[in-house]
């Protein structure tokens, strides 16, 4: 969002992340260290360049702590990539940086919906990393929902609707009794009158469908995904038609009919 996504996510699928330093601060894109970040960030799709958006940002942000604008950059960029990765230590670290640095965008802008989204991302990612019930024995399900509902408070539009798919990933991966496929695809159905044309919301609420029973309404958001073009991202449809067919692949290996 995997989620490839989450289990509060997916954030991910996973859930991640589609952004642009529009939603960011009030800081041009040419100030400053902002510029070469951006450019790493439309070329994230290389892997190469997604961990160099990583240092760089961390470097800058050492030297200017205080610098909202980075944090940004650096969560942005962390959480792509530990978005991508398997279950792993790696996963696990770059979850908790995400969060540290949500939680100190809070901090520093509080009315800002950036820091509180990025936290709940970071929690998701780390608690994907580290297992379901550990992550509940851990608490983590409040500091989720608490960072998530006041980031979709400030604004649901948060780079592309994340904060509504991040919900929808939510209650789609709570183990039983938790779990809510109900309420995930409505979440997912929020971002889509949004946006009719947001492929994370698509690709999620396909597997959400599929896995209630609506084989036919799963493989028709599918095909959506697959027909949607998002010419200012292409990294971010890559990952999501990656996404969209894996959840088709599992389909056909489990006969969804």
């Amino acid at each position: 969002m995997r989620l490839t996504c989450l289990f509060f996510l997916s954030l991910a699928p996973s859930l991640c992340l589609a952004a642009d330093a529009a939603d960011a601060g009030a800081a041009p894109q040419g100030d400053g260290p902002y510029a070469a970040l951006d450019t790493l960030w439309r070329e994230r799709g290389d892997p190469a360049k997604a961990d160099e958006a990583i240092r760089q940002a961390s470097a800058a942000l050492a030297a200017h702590p205080d610098d909202v604008e980075l944090m940004f950059r650096l969560a942005r960029a962390t959480l792509w990539v530990g978005d991508g990765l398997e279950n792993n230590d790696r996963k696990q670290k770059l979850g908790r940086e995400v969060w540290e640095v949500g939680d100190r965008m809070v901090k520093a802008k509080p009315t800002w919906v950036g820091g509180h989204y990025y936290a709940a991302a970071g929690i998701g990612i780390y608690s994907q990393a580290v297992g379901i019930l550990k992550a509940l024995g851990e608490g983590l399900e409040s500091k989720f929902n608490d960072r998530l509902d006041k980031a979709i408070e400030i604004d649901p539009k948060f780079q592309k609707e994340m904060p509504l798919i991040a919900k929808g990933r939510y209650y789609f991966e709570l183990p039983w009794p938790k779990r809510n496929l109900g309420k995930s695809a409505a979440w997912y159905r929020k971002a889509l009158a949004l946006d009719p044309s947001n492929m994370r919301a698509m690709a999620w609420l396909a597997e959400t469908l599929w896995r209630d029973g609506d084989v036919a309404g799963a493989r028709a958001q599918l095909a959506r995904v697959q027909e949607t073009h998002v010419p200012d991202d292409p990294p971010e449809e890559a990952r999501v038609k990656s996404i969209a067919q894996k959840i088709a692949a599992q389909m056909d290996k489990e006969g969804a009919k």
